[in-house]
């Protein structure tokens, strides 16, 4: 990544912050960027930013686990509340994201020239799928 891209993902970073992490606490997430969960008696919900390892773009990983701690297949305990959306296995997660697509190019993007403040006004725009999703209603248009 250029010099100039670690200061757009950090300025990314910041935008997110302080206007995508206020609403995820609305909604009852708790947690730090990138991992956030919402435990609840039955279930953990749990929404992860996944970054491109190549800077520039990111996509929300959603999930769902049941309640209390997580046993992996070889053994491994982790916390509730520590879990994160990569905790589980991919078929059981899905993503957020702004376009179709199953490349980085369909992800939520800061350096192809689109205003920081736009690409997070479009992260809290879709953010009301990922409630849906949440509730139950598993077909939203930009969950994959």
């Amino acid at each position: 990544m250029t010099e100039s891209g670690t200061a757009l993902g950090k300025a990314m970073r910041q935008a997110l912050q302080q206007h995508v992490v206020p609403a995820l606490r609305q909604r009852g997430f708790s947690g730090t960027l990138p991992h956030f969960r919402r435990v609840a008696p039955d279930k953990v919900d749990l929404l992860s930013f996944q970054f491109d390892r190549y800077g520039g773009g990111f996509v929300l990983e959603l999930a769902e686990a049941p309640a209390g701690d997580l046993v992996k297949s070889w053994g491994k305990v982790i916390p509730a509340k520590r879990l994160c959306a990569l905790d589980v296995n991919p078929p059981a997660r899905r993503r957020l994201q702004p376009r179709s697509g199953l490349t980085t190019d369909a992800w939520f993007r800061f350096d192809d020239g689109s205003a920081i403040d736009g690409v997070v006004q479009g992260v809290l725009q879709h953010l009301s799928q990922a409630d849906a999703w949440f509730a139950g209603h598993k077909a939203q248009p930009n969950i994959r």
